[in-house]
């Protein structure tokens, strides 16, 4: 639980609050960026206290969906905890229940007729589960590379959804493993191989319109931005990886680490064409 003798200095005072072991993951800024906002450094603070019912809602779907339950609330976060996964464009939604064991990645939940997706994994939390069975199951679990898998084992088990990563970072004993090569897994439903942040690093596109870009690509301060600090195996295949992304037409970035970006394809496009020029 959070602790109020913790609490940053940089926190808006009343009853929510963000303690000192946040471990920067972005979670609670892209649940409630109303609500949350992070220091040069990236410590997350209370950046405005919530002002009505929708925005309390969004910020303690944040404080259940912490890894590191490093926010504290003077109210109940019961309801927050039952509507998770939350809604974000289309048949998008935000699973939220972030992972320590995945240093707090986010990961996405997929409604569609052919069975449902979950991109990367969750907490297996039970008010979480409950709702994905409410939605239908999930049929499919996407893992963009071997670091965000944390609770894939128990969703396998309680949904027998097939695991699918790329073979060089198949640590797990996944039910359909990737090559190098694109590949349709479904109708709107395509695997861009994209090595770099690690050996089989893999980004999945929905509809021509979400990119689920896993560790490869996010953004900060609204551009896009890739972390040589934090390739574990190739910058220079990491860069080819982003040229690749040309290829594609795209109006989400939606990452497992770092905030999302939306914008109208062509200037998504010129987004890249621009990255690729400042790394």
């Amino acid at each position: 639980m959070a602790k109020r003798h913790l609490s940053v200095a940089e926190n808006a005072p009343g009853d929510l609050f963000v303690d000192s072991s946040c471990i920067e993951c972005d979670t609670c800024r892209e649940l409630a960026p109303d609500v949350y906002g992070s220091t040069p450094s990236g410590q997350s603070f209370v950046l405005e206290q919530p002002r009505d019912d929708a925005s309390w809602l969004r910020a303690l779907q944040a404080v259940v969906s912490c890894p590191t339950a490093s926010i504290g609330a003077e109210r109940s976060a019961k309801e927050a905890a039952r509507s998770l996964p939350a809604p974000l464009d289309g048949p998008v939604f935000r699973s939220g229940y972030s992972s320590e064991s995945s240093y707090g990645a986010q990961s996405y939940f997929v409604k569609r007729d052919d069975g449902n997706v979950l991109v990367d994994s969750p907490r297996f939390a039970a008010p979480l589960v409950k709702r994905l069975e409410g939605l239908g199951g999930v049929r499919r679990m996407f893992l963009t590379h071997q670091d965000d898998v944390a609770d894939h084992a128990a969703f396998h088990e309680r949904f027998g959804c097939e695991r699918i990563i790329h073979r060089d970072d198949d640590h797990i004993g996944a039910e359909v493993t990737l090559g190098n090569e694109p590949r349709q897994l479904a109708p709107g439903l395509t695997v861009i191989p994209v090595p770099g942040h690690t050996r089989g690093s893999c980004a999945l596109l929905l509809d021509d319109k979400y990119l689920f870009s896993g560790d490869h690509l996010w953004a900060w301060e609204g551009r896009l931005e890739m972390g040589r600090n934090v390739c574990w195996y190739s910058w220079p295949e990491q860069k080819k990886s982003l040229r690749r992304l040309l290829d594609y037409r795209f109006e989400w970035v939606l990452p497992g680490h770092g905030r999302s970006l939306h914008l109208p394809a062509p200037a998504m496009r010129a987004e890249i064409e621009s990255l690729l020029q400042r790394i």
